[in-house]
């Protein structure tokens, strides 16, 4: 699974990353995009699409998907993920892949290890310190009294080497040419199950982190402070 996620990058970082303009990034209730150490389902994710010109465009969209046909906005808490193997058939999400394919831009994610082994939370980011792009698909749903919801999941595969002693499942991510051919609507989406594979191994690299990231209500630097009394896996970072 992926329950957290963190953005810490600057506007320009992002839109050189996604090929985006940077003016695009710095208006948002009248702010600045602000560093996220500790973003949870229910909360906002910077997500990339199309518009209808074929031009990249980010959106701000609610983590857990409602699909449209949804009778209340609830169901968007069990939905924050998809299983990559299964959204082809799944009422919830198969319309989506079809035409409402996103990406979701982080630069690092928290996993934990099974409740055996104290349920260790990890981060795990880049091992060249690149931005992330996780695969996802997004809905709008207007409720019965108008109001309307843009949201969004994230798609999840099985995890490689990296991060399968932590935890069996991992966001898929997708390389500069994934993400090219994740957005484009014209995309074959039996070709597109090619990209919802593991990322290569040696991508990422994790370290045990403070428990201070258990609670959503705190989203800062100090949920990325390393927890040295967990035996790190070598070669990670410091």
């Amino acid at each position: 699974m992926c329950g957290r996620i963190t953005l810490s990058a600057s506007a320009a970082e992002i839109a050189a990353g996604f090929a985006l303009e940077v003016e695009s990034l710095r208006e948002r209730d009248g702010g600045d995009l602000r560093p996220r150490f500790n973003v949870a389902p229910s909360q906002d994710l910077l997500t990339v699409t199309l518009d209808a010109a074929g031009g990249r465009r980010v959106g701000w969209r609610r983590w857990g998907l409602v699909p449209a046909w949804a009778e209340d906005s609830s169901i968007g808490a069990r939905l924050f993920n998809a299983r990559s193997e299964t959204i082809a058939e799944k009422p919830s999400f198969r319309a989506a892949f079809r035409s409402r394919r996103c990406v979701v831009v982080a630069d690092g994610f928290y996993e934990w290890t099974s409740r055996a082994r104290d349920h260790r939370p990890h981060h795990l980011r880049a091992r060249d310190g690149s931005l992330l792009g996780l695969a996802g698909l997004h809905e709008l749903w207007q409720g019965p009294d108008g109001a309307k919801i843009e949201s969004c999941t994230v798609l999840t595969t099985e995890a490689n080497r990296d991060v399968a002693w932590i935890h069996p499942r991992m966001p898929v991510i997708l390389d500069d040419r994934g993400v090219e051919a994740w957005l484009e609507p014209g995309s074959d989406v039996e070709r597109l199950s090619a990209w919802l594979a593991p990322a290569a191994e040696g991508l990422l690299e994790s370290r045990p982190v403070s428990r201070r990231v258990n609670d959503p209500r705190r989203d800062d630097v100090e949920c990325l402070a390393v927890d040295h009394g967990v035996e790190q896996q070598p070669g990670l970072f410091p």
